[in-house]
């Protein structure tokens, strides 16, 4: 008689795991309601009135951080970004191994087949066996397995699968993400030292004034025709330049460095630049807030958020019963010259079912694990919309302001460089003592330096605006493999 072929022992087998379920599933299966999810596109329409945001127009995406920068100097420091920096490395090679593990889970879903080969000899003492003679024999297989494919019809080893699978798009999001946040620390620290820059250079331009300013002084008490006094007066303020100017120059220093560590690289003494060189491009107006949809840290928590619900499904499969399927084909023989001979045909085919009856509370305690889990990450993309809304908000505002600080600034300053210039003029002429130079050069000072910050303060505001609107990467920092 022949043996049964494979098909109608796993026909046989599926009966018989179906007519179980419906025995045993009835009282066991969890019954909580399934999680309502927030709706990812549900924004609101505008922004806040005090953002000062106009309407949409036309622009319904963020132009490129290249075209964005228009300074040659920080874009080469972003292209060194890019290539040399230690976190966004760690942040590409979180992204490969959330691929490989995706990788790892779906090749459950898929059986598991492999070639192998036995070849055993045994000698059997007399005493052992019927003949009363010692026997020898000899066992040769050669077989193609089948081992423990599980038959996925609840959809566990599929839900672990997508599971996964939305964890790597998680972790790839993230990856720009952090991208997009290092290359804003990059140009923020890039304002930061310009600003510096110019900052010190009033500062010892400042300097060499009054330092010549001390000089006559000093003459000038030396023969009497001035007092003491207002030699301290004089030396005041030269201390306070010199002050002032070498705690700008730690304050670079630190920046300086901290520059170098993102970038890879020693930064370069960085070239003069024009009073009022814009170094990156104003944001276009009329941006709608469905940009945040495209934001690599939402697209990330939307993808976890996904990942959470796969996890839901695979706990809940689990209390369904595991059907595996084991089995080999090929042949056996004692001889090894008759493995391919007729009738030498060998086969085995082991299907099991099972069904914890008892656990502990194992499977309800994954359950509830991943149904927390899952709420937890629906929170987390509530946040972080209310969080990105926020930023854009701030942004918006931060730019307006300043912008009306920055000609606030512009306008006092004019009008202290003015009161220094009569306060100089009242002293020479005798109709105002030093006290009143002293206050002046003081206050313009303090101005010319509020008004440099002032300017690098709206210019990084156009960058944490360009930010919280998710950037837009030049270069994904992704593997080029996709899952399929």
């Amino acid at each position: 008689m022949q043996p049964p072929a494979f098909p109608s022992l796993l026909h046989r087998s599926v009966c018989v795991a179906a007519a179980l379920c419906a025995a045993l599933l009835s009282g066991c299966t969890p019954g909580s309601r399934p999680l309502a999810l927030p709706d990812t596109t549900a924004l609101p329409s505008q922004w806040p009135a005090d953002s000062h945001a106009t309407k949409l127009q036309h622009a319904t995406v963020l132009p490129d951080w290249r075209t964005m920068v228009q300074d040659p100097t920080l874009a080469q420091l972003l292209e060194q970004t890019l290539r040399y920096n230690h976190d966004l490395r760690l942040a590409l090679l979180r992204v490969e191994e959330a691929r490989a593990a995706h990788g790892i889970q779906r090749a459950d879903r898929f059986p598991t087949l492999a070639v192998g080969s036995n070849h055993a000899r045994a000698r059997v003492p007399g005493d052992l066996n019927i003949s009363g003679r010692p026997v020898t024999g000899s066992d040769h297989e050669v077989f193609v397995g089948l081992n423990s494919w599980e038959l996925d019809l609840w959809g566990r080893v599929r839900s672990l699968d997508e599971a996964a699978l939305q964890q790597y798009l998680a972790t790839a999001a993230g990856a720009q993400a952090t991208q997009l946040s290092l290359l804003s620390q990059v140009a923020r620290s890039y304002l930061a030292l310009r600003e510096l820059d110019d900052r010190l250079r009033l500062a010892r331009s400042t300097q060499e004034s009054r330092a010549e300013t001390l000089r006559i002084f000093t003459r000038r008490y030396e023969v009497g025709s001035t007092s003491k006094y207002a030699l301290t007066q004089v030396q005041s303020l030269h201390n306070q330049a010199r002050s002032l100017a070498v705690s700008l120059e730690q304050e670079r220093a630190q920046i300086a460095h901290a520059l170098a560590q993102m970038t890879g690289q020693a930064v370069p003494q960085l070239p003069a630049m024009a009073p009022g060189t814009p170094i990156f491009r104003e944001v276009p107006v009329g941006l709608p807030s469905s940009l945040l949809q495209a934001r690599p840290d939402i697209v990330s928590a939307e993808y976890q958020l996904q990942a959470a619900r796969a996890q839901v499904a695979a706990a809940r499969a689990a209390f369904f019963p595991r059907i595996a399927l084991t089995g080999s084909f090929g042949t056996a023989s004692a001889q090894l010259d008759g493995l391919f001979d007729a009738g030498s045909r060998a086969w085995t085919f082991a299907p099991s079912i099972s069904l914890p009856i008892f656990d502990g509370g194992r499977r309800s305690a994954n359950l509830d694990l991943a149904t927390v889990r899952q709420h937890s990450a629906v929170v987390s993309y509530e946040r972080s919309v209310q969080t990105a809304f926020r930023e854009v908000a701030d942004a918006l505002s931060a730019r307006h302001y300043l912008a009306q600080q920055t000609q606030v600034q512009q306008d006092n300053l004019q009008a202290l460089q003015e009161r220094a210039r009569l306060a100089q003029l009242r002293y020479d002429n005798g109709a105002s003592p030093y006290l009143d130079v002293l206050d002046a050069q003081r206050e313009l000072l303090t101005a010319a330096q509020q008004a440099v910050q002032a300017y690098y303060a709206l210019q990084a505001a156009q960058i944490s605006l360009y930010t919280a609107l998710g950037g837009a990467p030049a270069t994904a920092p992704t593997s080029s493999v996709t899952p399929s």
